[in-house]
């Protein structure tokens, strides 16, 4: 118990001593939101895997995955380091720099008023940002209670009321730098801690082979009645596999605390490294957590599954070494704070630059706007707590379904049109509306009345991937029978991509 309590000491010690070292690079709101465009490749890159993998994915998704899919739930992790950093650091990260600068946008919501001219997108756009982070937010901390439970006797709710005041500690003093570099102390813990956990389980079941060879022997008639299953290359649904990879992978693209780490990166230099290092990130955390979560049925013994997926991972873990039990607390707070950091500084931003300001305070100067996002960032961490344990007492959902709201709506509403947004002068206004009202719509309708959905998209992990495909389908179509944008105003704004910049010869040679 020493060795738990003096390891959390240490840690949040850390996390607050960042966050007040940061002060001086959040004297601006530019400084505040963006760490003024010149974060380096290892913060942004450790500051996009952080965001990206909480414990909603270490408890949650492993857990609930795991048992589904079996090992095949691999591909998961996977593909969110394949299709969910790697593709979206090349296709987005360049152009989101360049262009986000050229139209000064700090935020998503920002992005779309100044792409498409349109005031009305970005009060849209901030509503949904809005309404739709606060479950995510709040899911967060339901990671954290079994884990909890097993490692101290401390009250599920005194463990959240600290991590987020600790949270808000940091990221009020220090803004955006704060969050990134406790995001880079935070991603080396996971690193470290999700290696170590992996060999300690497999250990425990006489190593991988023989761990394969008992997930072999698993039967379950309720899930199929295919002999080895568990251990197969695809598992035993691949259809609805192929769905929860879509969501945690390409939903990536459309969610903000995730697009704005590249609005924040220093060079192209950076991108490229940032790129190799965000995915070899994501294929050791994604990878392991969900490689991890796949063996959970040989723990079926400790697991009362009517009890919800989320008992799972913990079950997994009760019977290691103290000192694992303590990196894998520290492993998970970790993971929790640094997501909700960056959710919490994007909503609060977002809810200041782009609704408060100017629309319901006029002549908001500087200080006035860093005073207003910090009251925010206090706002909604205060929301996301109570939403946590009124969620804890009740036994509302399981993670894994408050977060896939959550992604499928953000993910459906925003990743076609800024996508679009930034490639194609073609994309029309219009279009963007009915991403907007299509993702979020489907979302609302499948939380609020799911049978009317065909029984495949009753699931809000299908649901939001079946949101962010028709956002990607339906935006060129009715891009292509809808008024455009003026030419000349188009042309200004892509003007930034043609800019002429020299570099040295041995990057590129001459004509």
């Amino acid at each position: 118990m020493f060795i738990k309590i003096l390891l959390l000491v240490v840690f949040f010690g850390v996390m607050v001593y960042v966050g007040i070292y940061s002060r001086r690079h959040a004297t601006n709101m530019n400084d505040f939101v963006l760490g003024g465009r010149a974060v380096g490749p290892w913060l942004t890159a450790f500051a996009y895997g952080t965001s990206y993998f909480s414990a909603v994915i270490f408890v949650g998704y492993a857990g609930q995955f795991g048992w589904k899919f079996g090992i095949a739930s691999t591909w998961i992790g996977l593909g969110n380091a394949f299709l969910g950093s790697l593709l979206a650091w090349v296709v987005l990260g360049r152009r989101t720099r360049i262009m986000t600068q050229h139209l000064d946008s700090a935020t998503m919501p920002d992005f779309f008023a100044k792409r498409f001219g349109s005031k009305a997108l970005k009060i849209a756009a901030s509503v949904i940002v809005f309404v739709f982070l606060i479950p995510y937010t709040a899911s967060l901390y339901n990671g954290l209670s079994r884990l909890f439970g097993m490692a101290f006797d401390i009250d599920y709710s005194v463990c959240v009321i600290v991590m987020a005041v600790l949270t808000g500690i940091y990221v009020i003093a220090g803004g955006y730098m704060a969050t990134a570099i406790n995001d880079f102390i935070q991603g080396m813990i996971m690193l470290v801690g999700i290696v170590a956990i992996i060999f300690a389980v497999l250990n425990s079941q006489g190593g991988f082979l023989e761990a394969l060879n008992k997930l072999a022997l698993v039967t379950d008639e309720t899930a199929t009645t295919q002999v080895g299953a568990f251990n197969s290359f695809f598992g035993p649904d691949p259809a609805n596999l192929l769905g929860v990879v879509i969501l945690t992978s390409l939903g990536t693209w459309g969610l903000p605390q995730m697009v704005q780490k590249f609005y924040a990166i220093k060079s192209e230099k950076a991108v490229r490294t940032g790129t190799v290092i965000s995915t070899a990130f994501a294929i050791i955390v994604a990878g392991g957590c969900y490689f991890l979560g796949g063996f959970g049925r040989l723990f079926s013994e400790q697991v009362d599954i009517a009890q919800g997926f989320d008992q799972i991972i913990p079950a997994m873990l009760s019977s290691l070494p103290d000192i694992l039990i303590a990196i894998t607390v520290i492993l998970v707070l970790s993971a929790s704070m640094s997501t909700l950091s960056s959710l919490v500084l994007t909503s609060s931003t977002t809810l200041t630059l782009d609704l408060i300001k100017d629309n319901v305070v006029k002549d908001m100067n500087e200080k006035k706007q860093l005073l207003i996002t910090r009251i925010l960032i206090v706002f909604f961490i205060v929301v996301s707590v109570i939403l946590a344990l009124i969620q804890y007492k009740s036994k509302v959902t399981f993670i894994a379904q408050l977060m896939g709201i959550s992604w499928g709506a953000l993910a459906g509403a925003f990743l076609a049109p800024f996508l679009y947004g930034l490639y194609w002068k073609g994309t029309s206004k219009i279009a963007v509306w009915v991403s907007f009202i299509a993702g979020a719509g489907i979302m609302v309708l499948n939380m609020l009345a799911p049978k009317i959905f065909p029984a495949f998209l009753q699931s809000p992990i299908n649901a939001g991937a079946f949101a962010m495909i028709f956002g990607l389908v339906a935006v060129p179509v009715v891009s292509l029978f809808t008024k455009k944008q003026d030419k000349k105003e188009l042309e200004g704004i892509f003007s930034c991509y043609d800019e002429q910049v020299t570099v040295p010869q041995k990057k590129s040679l001459k004509n």
